[in-house]
């Protein structure tokens, strides 16, 4: 019994240390190392919500690592922070594939259920996922009915989307996936940053820099 309660004690210390972890203050965070301002304040979200854009690509390896850890960071942010997810094309039509292929999952319901098993496939697995065929052919082995995922992935929604995540990828000249933009005013950097985790601290800094500059 003695050596169970040492144990659970070890266990409970343990979680309240991880609780108590200090997160960066935007008075901490370093311009040009942990993030820089974009030349012209452009937020795309109205009124008093913080607009927070991840762009992205199932053909990026660390878009892929740091995806899992987004998801869970999202279910703690603010009542006032609206996220958002981008999908980038870089003019490659094998990228555009992808991304027609994440705003038709999205459309169709099962964005949430396919959406890491996508960046398992075309990284992990070599899966060529570049064609409209192609992506037919994995989504029927999924459980999706290939008929009626073909009319999402043909859809004027998703082209609509798709017109819509180029035009904010050219608006905020990204050039390289993931980026993190908070705010239409700061673009996360984490060029020290140790872990992928780390970025998401800098993000909630940013965050926190913003709302104090829509109070001035």
């Amino acid at each position: 019994m003695d050596a169970l309660w040492r144990r659970f004690s070890l266990c409970l210390l343990a979680v309240v240390v991880l609780l108590n972890l200090p997160v960066i203050a935007s008075a901490a965070l370093v311009e040009g190392r942990d993030w820089k301002a974009l030349s012209a304040t452009t937020p795309s979200s109205e009124g008093d919500e913080i607009e927070v854009l991840e762009f992205f690509s199932y053909g990026c390896p660390h878009c892929g690592d740091i995806n899992p850890l987004i998801k869970q960071w999202t279910e703690t942010l603010p009542s006032d922070v609206r996220f958002e997810r981008v999908p980038v094309t870089f003019g490659r039509a094998a990228w555009e594939s992808l991304a027609r292929l994440y705003f038709a999952l999205d459309f169709a319901g099962e964005l949430e259920r396919l959406d890491q098993a996508v960046f398992e496939a075309v990284i992990n697995q070599r899966t060529n996922l570049y064609t409209e065929k192609t992506v037919l052919n994995w989504i029927a082995k999924q459980d999706v009915e290939r008929e009626t995922f073909a009319k999402f992935y043909n859809s004027f929604a998703v082209e609509a989307a798709l017109a819509k995540a180029n035009t904010l990828a050219a608006r905020f000249r990204v050039d390289s996936v993931p980026m993190i933009i908070v705010d239409g005013r700061y673009v996360v950097l984490g060029e020290g940053a140790k872990t992928k985790a780390d970025l998401l601290k800098i993000a909630d800094a940013l965050i926190e820099k913003a709302r104090a500059a829509r109070q001035d």
